[in-house]
């Protein structure tokens, strides 16, 4: 019996939104060093639009979607995960709450992030920050990156309705092709202010900002969704989990 009948899964906690689940599992396989199918990671990708919107759940009162989420957990642990991964930086707002919910590992997608600064060289700096109104004002890339020594640069909350959700809410629809103009003008403020790079700290945004358009922007770009897969590669790694 080989590692992937012995419940190496890694369960992605998808839905938040569709697109980002989908988009996760792609980039973990395309950032995966494997030479043949079987050197990939075994992924139960749970992606269920249908837990509400953390973003409104904290911001005006909506439904808790944290019942949901940990209900998710849940399913991937009885469906043979051994690690959780969220692709959505404002469900990380309530990460204590599902971390303490399961006996599995849950990566934290901010930690990720800051692994990834110090992965292209920024130990330290200045870093400008996107996301949700919910996840910027809330603090919570402000806090674990003042934490460890950086900078925050974050746009004021005129520039995160234009801009970021503005972005966000086109890439939720469907709309491709109206996210980059805003992402990029948000991008372009934040590096106007002296942002060493900017983080894209809503798993919509990479979406919204294709990696070939990246580098006429001026300025080195974290992306959550790769930090994450990154992450999880890495304790695969670490484990010795990945076929050889």
């Amino acid at each position: 019996m080989n590692s992937y009948s012995q419940g190496c899964y890694l369960g992605v906690l998808g839905g938040m939104g569709p697109m980002a689940g989908a988009a996760f599992a792609l980039r973990l396989a395309a950032l995966t060093p494997a030479a043949i199918d079987q050197q990939h990671i075994p992924t139960l990708l749970r992606n269920d639009p249908r837990i509400p919107d953390r973003s409104s759940a904290y911001m005006a009162g909506g439904e808790n979607p944290l019942p949901y989420m940990q209900e998710g957990v849940r399913f991937l642990q009885n469906a043979g995960a051994q690690l959780i991964a969220i692709p959505c930086n404002t469900a990380h707002l309530w990460y204590d709450q599902i971390a303490a919910s399961t006996d599995l590992p849950v990566l934290h997608i901010i930690q990720a992030v800051i692994d990834d600064l110090r992965r292209l060289g920024l130990p330290a700096g200045r870093i400008g920050l996107m996301g949700t109104a919910a996840t910027l004002k809330l603090g919570l890339y402000q806090r674990h990156l003042e934490a460890q020594g950086y900078e925050c640069i974050v746009p004021d909350d005129d520039e995160v309705e234009r801009y970021c959700m503005g972005s966000i809410r086109a890439v939720k629809a469907n709309r491709l092709e109206d996210a980059y103009a805003p992402a990029a003008e948000c991008i372009a403020r934040l590096k106007a202010r002296g942002a060493d790079a900017v983080v894209l700290g809503c798993t919509e945004l990479p979406l919204a900002v294709p990696h070939a358009l990246r580098p006429s922007l001026g300025v080195t770009l974290t992306d959550s969704i790769d930090a994450l897969a990154r992450a999880a590669i890495a304790h695969y790694q670490a484990e010795q989990l990945l076929a050889a």
